[in-house]
């Protein structure tokens, strides 16, 4: 019974790890779409360079903007939260963009926004966790 038991361990241990696990990743790969970043939530390690790639599904302009840390975008994206971008792509529609950047060196939550007219208030929202080097 032992050797049963510890093959199910070892099978449950591969399932869990090849769901993703939810580990920082050094590739971002990104649908934007009318009112939606897919997926909307990315994992990343702190000072890293990090691979973007990023389509869009959408009929305008969409953009990935990461703001700095400890800042978000009030009831909707104006000019006055430009100096609080950190990094930040935009694409045309039915265009594909494959790009780099480094990613901030302090972690936390960082707030991702289109600043697309309408497209903030609508939930075009996701977040950029950036963690710690092992």
């Amino acid at each position: 019974m032992k050797g049963f038991q510890y093959l199910l361990i070892v099978l449950l241990a591969l399932a869990s790890s090849s769901c993703g696990g939810g580990g920082p990743t050094t590739t971002i790969d990104v649908t934007l779409s009318e009112f939606s970043f897919t997926p909307n939530t990315f994992t990343v390690p702190a000072g890293q360079e990090i691979s973007i790639n990023a389509q869009n599904n959408g009929a305008v302009v969409h953009n990935f903007i990461v703001m700095n840390l400890d800042t978000s975008v009030g009831e909707e994206f104006n000019s006055e939260d430009e100096a609080n971008i950190y990094w930040q792509l935009e694409i045309q529609p039915g265009q594909d963009s494959t790009t780099t950047f480094t990613a901030p060196s302090e972690p936390g939550d960082y707030q991702i926004v289109c600043s697309t007219p309408g497209h903030y208030v609508a939930g075009m929202i996701g977040t950029l966790t950036v963690v710690a080097g092992e």
